[in-house]
């Protein structure tokens, strides 16, 4: 049985990864700080959803059942180095981050900590103690100024508009030094706008669906034209899953005179992952609103310092790579999101 972990686990994303890859006969080891960024009951829930006892849960002790799970932040170098000293991953996807772009104005410290010193330890660990393959989770925020869409994975990223974007361009950068000098195969992510049931309370799409229930009125930014890459959070992790086992190989052909930012001589690929299908927020509003068979009152306001007014992503190298593109419609995206939101909060 292969052994994968997967930080990030209590969070969004990791949740159905760590779901899916148990499903699939991996043996999952997931690992979370739990911190307070939104709703913690919202994280213990995603737990008792993988089967994990949250009441066992202490700092730095890991918590055993058919899927372990242990607390802790990656800044803790000495214990994260000591967990893959004792567990000896196949696999690691690191999920674990601290998110959101406009939090990242507030609190430019956190991101550092986490983000860039945080995934530092990971990659000494997996420097310490080899895995088969490293993927961690990039952003479309790698993108920033650049409006020449769609972005494709060999696109410019030297003008992040965030400290979050920038933070994970650091990510990037970081990965392929330590490929290159350790031979760790990494493949870094750059999420589009993922959405989905047991999704993030910061997230607009949440936001939205609970203001129009309680009938209030929604601030739309952006006078509602922003494009978005929205991307069924089912067709993510469909897709992590079948990249986990094709890691990254040397390039011997590789031009050092004719670089791209996607390809290396070292075991290092950055890839979109996107549903390659861009929508008008309005039209997104709209899709949450007929959902609920609800119309609500907006107040259109202009864009928000680090916000990107269009993400599109190409993602034909990605799927070439592993014969999957994501196929769930917006639609349908949005009445199962809608489905749960409205069972898990007892709203009738």
């Amino acid at each position: 049985m292969k052994k994968v972990l997967v930080t990030g686990a209590a969070g969004f994303i990791g949740h159905h990864l760590a779901i899916l890859f148990n499903k699939l006969g991996y043996k999952v080891v997931g690992l979370d700080l739990i911190n307070d960024y939104y709703d913690v009951n919202l994280k213990y829930d995603r737990l008792k959803r993988q089967g994990i006892d949250v009441s066992k849960i202490e700092y730095g002790k890991l918590v055993q059942g058919e899927m372990d799970f242990i607390q802790l932040k990656l800044e803790d170098a000495e214990r994260v180095m000591n967990l893959f000293s004792e567990q000896k991953f196949d696999y690691v996807i690191n999920l674990a981050a601290q998110a959101g772009v406009r939090y990242s104005l507030e609190n430019p410290k956190a991101y550092l900590d986490s983000n860039v010193y945080g995934f530092l330890n990971i990659l000494e660990a997996c420097r310490a103690y080899p895995v088969k393959h490293l993927v961690y989770a990039s952003s479309s925020s790698v993108y920033g100024l650049n409006e020449d869409l769609p972005f494709k994975s060999s696109s410019c990223t030297d003008h992040p508009m965030s400290l979050y974007g920038a933070t994970k361009k650091a990510n990037e950068t970081m990965a392929h030094s330590y490929s290159h000098l350790y031979n760790i195969p990494s493949t870094g992510l750059r999420f589009f706008t993922v959405y989905g049931p047991w999704g993030r309370p910061d997230m607009a799409y949440f936001l939205f669906a609970d203001a129009i229930i309680k009938n209030k009125e929604i601030n739309v930014f952006g006078n509602g034209d922003m494009m978005r890459d929205f991307t069924y959070v089912d067709d993510i992790v469909t897709a992590i899953s079948k990249l986990i086992v094709k890691p990254p190989i040397r390039n011997p052909d590789w031009d050092a005179k004719d670089t791209t930012s996607e390809s290396s001589s070292a075991p290092y690929s950055v890839y979109n992952i996107g549903n390659n299908n861009p929508v008008r927020l309005m039209e997104y509003i709209e899709a949450i609103e007929a959902a609920l068979d609800k119309k609500t009152q907006k107040n259109f306001l202009e864009m928000q310092p680090g916000d990107l007014r269009a993400t599109y992503a190409d993602v034909n190298d990605l799927y070439e790579y592993i014969d999957f593109k994501p196929e769930t419609k917006v639609q349908d995206g949005i009445n199962s999101f809608i489905e749960w939101y409205t069972e898990y909060y007892n709203i009738e």
